[in-house]
């Protein structure tokens, strides 16, 4: 009897022993996206830490096309193991459910979530010669002229067109949609006159705000911002409970060992919280976003829903792939 114990503990020793040292080689990272786009930039900040961190290489390997959901779909595919990660954004992961009837993939229960990365702050932009100075003036503005403003967005279903959706629907707003082909060309018409409103990242709408030629209302999201100073959440400006912001997260197949998650998800706390990287983010327009692996399935799941009932009420229609 006291052999068969001792053999069972050492057997655990062995095993734990052996997930202690996770990891013991290298990792890779799916980005699904081409090299050079905003989510591979950051796959590839973070990609460089953990390999600092960890001892072991941390490898971001792009598989782009469709929209992000080619390189969902081959992660999901990936052996769960903890040495698959995929890094992916709002679009693929929270959008992408209510836009496609047949999604090759569930953000929900063919992933577990490692940890939230960053947020992406959207905020409500006007041109400078817009008749309004506050959010309640816009508003009344607004409602005083049902059906003759215009708002742009970089495309029908991305997270600036949901959110604008999201916006009216809170407020009982009746505005025209213009959807550009990106977000470069959405915020030159808005510039150039042919629509009066829009919700864009920072990066697209500073030069202009700084020069002049627009002005920022609020952020979208309940956290606040800081690339606009003093700036106040919608929430806080006369439309409560209104919250939305893209976002980005570090995520691997279901099944992926507590173990690696746990490890990484701590890892990831740390290298977050680094002056240096904080400031590289904000330059392309990100703020972290620290989170547990359960209060980031949470919230994937919950931004599942919400972004769901945004198309709803857009009238987007769920297309076939």
């Amino acid at each position: 009897m006291k052999k068969f114990l001792a053999s069972v503990l050492l057997g655990c020793t062995i095993s734990a022993t052996a997930f202690a040292a996770y990891p013991e080689k290298s990792v890779r990272i799916t980005v699904p996206y081409p090299s050079g786009q905003t989510t591979d930039v950051i796959a590839r900040l973070l990609a460089d830490r953990f390999s600092k961190e960890l001892g072991q290489p941390f490898i971001v390997e792009n598989k782009g096309g469709a929209g992000g959901i080619i390189g969902v779909e081959a992660a999901k595919r990936d052996k769960p193991d903890g040495y698959n990660l995929l890094v992916a954004a709002s679009g693929p992961l929270g959008i992408n459910p209510s836009l496609y009837t047949n999604l090759p993939y569930d953000p929900a229960k063919d992933f577990t979530a490692v940890g939230m990365v960053s947020m992406v702050p959207l905020f409500l932009v006007t041109r400078n010669d817009f008749p309004a100075k506050t959010v309640p003036e816009l508003i009344e503005h607004i409602k005083k002229n049902p059906g003759k403003i215009n708002y742009g967005s970089g495309g029908i279903g991305l997270t600036n067109h949901l959110t604008m959706e999201m916006f009216k629907q809170a407020t009982g707003l009746n505005m025209l949609h213009v959807p550009y082909r990106g977000a470069t060309a959405a915020v030159a018409g808005l510039v150039g006159g042919d629509t009066s409103v829009m919700f864009e990242a920072a990066p697209a709408i500073k030069p202009l705000v700084q020069d002049g030629r627009l002005k920022v209302f609020a952020v979208a999201n309940k956290s606040g911002a800081q690339a606009f100073e003093g700036l106040q959440p919608l929430d806080k400006l006369g439309v409560p409970g209104f919250d939305a912001t893209a976002w980005i997260a570090l995520i691997a197949p279901t099944g992926t060992p507590d173990e690696a998650i746990q490890t990484l998800n701590k890892t990831m706390g740390k290298i977050l919280q680094e002056p240096e990287l904080k400031a590289q983010l904000a330059t392309i327009g990100n703020e972290v976003f620290l989170a547990s692996p359960e209060e980031s399935q949470a919230f994937i799941e919950k931004e599942i829903k919400s972004w769901g009932e945004a198309a709803k009420a857009a009238g987007v229609e769920p297309s076939k792939l």
